[in-house]
């Protein structure tokens, strides 16, 4: 089975309404568009069921969070119209929690890159671990981090955030992202990190659901034009993966 159509998407909601979604696959959690696509209608259609509460983001295994896009697939992009759908897996990801009634929490077990690094900041609130450095690669690999740029910039601020960007090849620590704001909570182990989330997420299951509501609606005001914005930067994306130059980048990165 080819990479690009490997990988899941699963959920649970427990009996306190805490729901769960998990993501995986086996190139260190990196996402192809079919796993993109799926992901974004699991935490549309979670979010809208009235006995959920409050969701916890993650994904799978015990090392890399996610390695951003799937370079299989962005090697194969041909066209522009290939290139929009794909990088718009990443915008609607990021839209759906963005647009989300319940609270996200993130849960970042390991190294975030790229499309990985745009979903913790997308969250509410977001745990690490210390193993849970940040790389925006993008522009290593001939691109930019056009479509996530929105996130993180919302996160860490533009200082940093043209930081990560620019200095594309090195990865910055957890406690770094922590300082910066990307990361709420940097815990020493993962079982301490399950055990902190545990306890906020049943905090916020016993919250009034109608003021986390709100407050959400709060802490994400000045963003109602990111769908048309984050379609705008897939675009860009779309096009830029066309060129010779990113896609000699892209292969050359496979290669190490």
């Amino acid at each position: 089975m080819s990479a690009v159509n490997q990988g899941h998407v699963k959920f649970n909601i427990d009996d306190k309404g805490i729901a769960t979604i998990e993501f995986g696959h086996p190139l260190s959690n990196s996402l192809p568009g079919k796993i993109l696509d799926k992901l974004q209608k699991t935490i549309t259609d979670v979010g809208a069921q009235n006995e959920v509460k409050v969701i916890v983001l993650k994904s799978d295994g015990e090392k890399a969070f996610c390695g951003g896009a799937s370079f299989d697939e962005l090697v194969a992009i041909n066209d522009e119209k290939t290139g929009l759908q794909f990088f718009s897996g990443f915008a609607n990801v990021i839209n759906a929690i963005r647009k989300c009634p319940k609270l996200v929490i993130g849960r970042v077990q390991g190294k975030a890159v790229g499309g990985g690094v745009g979903i913790a900041s997308a969250v509410d609130y977001c745990f690490a671990t210390k193993h849970s450095a940040v790389k925006l690669s993008e522009l290593a690999v001939g691109i930019g981090p056009f479509v996530v740029g929105p996130a993180v910039e919302r996160k860490v601020g533009l200082s940093a955030f043209s930081h990560m960007t620019i200095n594309a090849t090195e990865f910055l620590s957890a406690d770094w992202a922590r300082e910066k704001g990307l990361y709420m909570e940097v815990h020493e182990t993962a079982e301490e990190m399950d055990a902190a989330i545990q306890t906020l997420a049943e905090k916020l299951a016993n919250s009034n659901p109608e003021a986390m509501a709100k407050l959400k609606r709060i802490f994400w005001e000045g963003t109602e034009r990111w769908d048309n914005l984050l379609k705008v930067r897939a675009s860009i994306s779309g096009e830029l993966v066309l060129s010779d130059f990113t896609k000699n980048a892209i292969n050359a990165f496979k290669k190490k």
